[in-house]
């Protein structure tokens, strides 16, 4: 067999061996030891030949260590898309007769959801007591949407767009109390926290919060933690990339956190001390008001949002508990969650995880509301404000009397 064999050395040169020849000379060896070789033995000068040994074996170390990481980044990517675009379904659902909401995937720390929007739609739903089911498959709707229903087979994205194909089909509605002129209060009040608050509730999220909310992540596979950060950053990039484009994102730090403060005052402002943003029943603002604040309240620990919900603009955040007690019964929030850190002699409590209550209809929830309702009291409890004014779910008890007195009428 014919081999060759490249040294270094301070001089060329060619040394032809036939077989079982020896060489006298070893190089790196001893003169007086002798080894047996054959072949061709070629020897370059590092000096004359500028390394090329050295540079061939450089160049195939980094050709290894690309191809390396670049399957490693492949295998990411597919799981990525594996687990975000729905390439696995359990099952096949069926819509006929039946709401199909599609959103994101529950986090971590028992918050329903991290997109505004999607824990809108899934709020709405209850409060106009519609059956559902869940389904976190990640893929988006045909116009590159989330959330989105389906429904009879049809398809439907778009926040507002699905709760007009819900009250056109199903004949539900929350506002039928609102006159004309409180109709077109709550539109502007959805439009400033759709257009306005949401951009400054997600930056805080995926840019200036983004480590916290990447935590909040639930994220399953042997790959999750890389699968998180590459997630957070593509999320990041995306946010800074619109922001920009609408023209929030222009401004500084500073003056973002001004809009999202003048924006979370004139909500305290509306709601003052009624109990619901338009008055003593929950409307569709509702909704979209809780979907975007419950962001503050429960996701973003030590933000100034929450520091706002949770000191000076009290009003709100107990805006949100109410609604979180009334229509998120599964949803559990320690008692020390409703102040701020340090506000509490006791140690704050992790919450739970959310139970994947994925068929739901808020019917099931009202039962026994009357005999397990707390009474009210003047003193603070875990159950009232620092007021005394209660956050139980007596309210529940209130709003199916009410309903059951226009019935008979």
């Amino acid at each position: 067999m014919q081999w060759r064999a490249g040294f270094a050395s301070s001089r060329a040169l060619v040394v032809d061996l036939g077989r079982n020849r020896s060489l006298p000379v070893p190089f790196g060896l001893h003169a007086d030891e002798r080894h047996s070789v054959s072949g061709c033995v070629v020897a370059f000068p590092l000096q004359e030949y500028g390394g090329i040994m050295s540079g061939l074996v450089a160049e195939s170390w980094w050709r290894k260590t690309l191809y390396l990481t670049g399957g490693a980044l492949l295998a990411a990517a597919a799981y990525l898309l594996y687990e975000l675009l729905s390439i696995r379904k359990e099952q096949q659902l069926d819509s006929k007769d039946a709401i199909i909401l599609h959103q994101f995937s529950r986090p971590k720390n028992g918050v329903p959801s991290l997109s505004p929007f999607c824990l809108k739609m899934e709020t709405y739903l209850r409060m106009v007591d519609l059956p559902y089911q869940s389904y976190f498959d990640g893929s988006l709707s045909p116009q590159g949407k989330m959330p989105w229903i389906e429904y009879n087979h049809e398809c439907v994205s778009g926040t507002e767009f699905i709760i007009d194909f819900l009250e056109e089909k199903l004949g539900v509605s929350l506002n039928k109390s609102l006159s004309g002129p409180e109709q077109a209060v709550a539109r502007a009040i959805t439009k400033m926290v759709e257009e306005h608050l949401y951009w400054t509730i997600v930056y805080c999220q995926w840019v200036e919060n983004v480590e916290q909310t990447q935590n909040l992540l639930d994220v399953p596979g042997p790959l999750s933690e890389v699968l998180k950060w590459t997630l957070c950053q593509l999320n990041g990039g995306l946010v800074k990339r619109e922001m920009f484009c609408q023209g929030i994102g222009r401004f500084t730090r500073d003056e973002l956190y001004t809009l999202m403060e003048r924006d979370m005052r004139t909500l305290a402002t509306l709601l003052g001390d009624k109990k619901y943003i338009m008055g003593s029943k929950v409307t569709s603002v509702d909704a979209t008001v809780f979907g975007h604040l419950a962001q503050a309240m429960w996701t973003l620990p030590g933000s100034k949002p929450e520091q706002l919900i949770k000191g000076e603009l009290i009003n709100l955040a107990m805006y949100c508990e109410r609604i979180r007690r009334k229509f998120w019964p599964e949803w559990f929030v320690d008692v020390d969650d409703f102040c701020l850190d340090g506000e509490s002699d006791s140690s704050c409590g992790t919450p739970t995880h959310l139970m994947d209550f994925s068929l739901f209809s808020r019917t099931d929830t009202l039962e026994g509301s009357a005999s397990s309702s707390p009474s009210h009291t003047n003193t603070h409890s875990p159950d009232t404000d620092r007021s005394g004014r209660s956050l139980s779910d007596s309210d529940i008890e209130v709003d199916v009397l009410d309903d059951k007195q226009q019935v008979k009428g």
